[in-house]
């Protein structure tokens, strides 16, 4: 009887542990979720400033067409990833083409004055710090999410209940490390 109480008592032991570390991979994967949504929103929030931008520096160089159509094309292809590794390199894309547009701008000093375009360009680079940000979180919580998935016991469980790794938000290029250039 004693041994049965006992048997009993390891199985709802091993039953609660299995449960706790389910809820924790919940936990964890909707932190994940939470992480890209809030990165998700500074991405947006660049791309509305983007059409602003380019309309303005429209006004002053319009014979830049090709540099608007790279801008406008990158902030579509953007706008069209489905995940961090091609929002990642889609972003990269982006900012390169924003470095062009801001080199566009240079050669106009009365654009440089323009109030409007000096308020783009500060919220852009605003904007820009607070991708940055959203990043890093999504990643730090991306590499805890992984970390449990992958080390025991998480790995017994999160394999039969569907949980996979997640990718981290990485630039792919050199070049596309650093952000694009926003000051004059």
């Amino acid at each position: 009887m004693i041994w049965l109480i006992v048997l009993v008592a390891i199985v709802v032991v091993v039953a609660l542990l299995l449960v706790a570390l389910y809820n924790r991979l919940v936990q964890h994967r909707n932190r994940v979720d939470n992480a890209w949504a809030q990165v998700e929103v500074q991405l947006k929030r660049r791309w509305d400033l983007i059409p602003n931008l380019v309309e303005t520096v429209k006004g002053y160089a319009a014979h830049e067409r090709e540099t608007f159509e790279a801008v406008t094309q990158a902030r579509a292809r953007a706008q069209q990833a489905s995940n961090p590794a091609e929002a990642a390199q889609a972003e990269g894309i982006l900012g390169a083409a924003l470095g062009r547009l801001f080199a566009v701008a240079e050669a106009y000093p009365e654009l440089q004055a323009d109030e409007n375009f000096r308020q783009l360009q500060t919220e852009l680079s605003e904007t820009e710090n607070r991708v940055a940000v959203s990043r890093q979180v999504y990643n730090d919580t991306v590499l805890t999410y992984n970390n449990t998935v992958q080390t025991f016991p998480g790995l017994v469980l999160a394999g039969p209940f569907g949980f996979a790794i997640r990718e981290f938000f990485e630039v792919e290029e050199e070049g596309q490390r650093e952000p694009p250039v926003v000051d004059f």
